[in-house]
């Protein structure tokens, strides 16, 4: 690979963006597809279905393949807009960046998740969420993934 030179155009600014972007996506995505999943098969343990550990990983694992995307999707209906005024009142308020965009992304999964249950003909489409607590474990992951998204894309200095 080669380094960059002084003849080399500008890289546009949010390309260097786009990277963290994803991986935070990544995070949050596979952060929520498996908590609803052991949300889920918790509910079950609690009636008395008995859950080998085998096909607890199993569900898991069909959940991150078919679940996590459509999770992703919505989960991005949410940030775009949230993060957007995150960062666009962060560049007025620079000190206040990592705190504005973790909660961003918090209140973009939030605001994503019941528009979808406002639209779903079931009463939730994410079981964990339809309580507080599952709410909060959710959104705990974006919250992390905003984090992260403001740590890999600080500027030095």
């Amino acid at each position: 690979m080669r380094s960059r030179t002084a003849n080399d155009p500008p890289t546009p600014r949010w390309t260097r963006h786009l990277v963290p972007l994803l991986l935070a996506w990544l995070l949050a995505s596979v952060w929520g597809s498996v908590v609803q999943t052991q949300w889920n098969l918790q509910a079950l343990l609690d009636v008395g279905v008995a859950i080998p550990m085998a096909e607890r990983a199993r569900t898991t694992w069909q959940d991150l393949i078919g679940f996590a995307p459509v999770y992703a999707g919505i989960l991005a209906a949410g940030w775009l807009p949230a993060l957007l005024v995150a960062a666009w009142v962060a560049r007025r308020r620079p000190a206040w960046r990592g705190p504005l965009l973790a909660a961003a992304a918090g209140a973009g999964m939030v605001a994503a998740v019941r528009t979808v249950d406002a639209v779903a003909p079931m009463p939730v489409f994410i079981d964990a969420t339809r309580h507080l607590p599952g709410l909060l474990v959710m959104a705990a992951g974006a919250v992390l993934a905003g984090l992260l998204y403001a740590r890999l894309t600080a500027r030095a200095g």
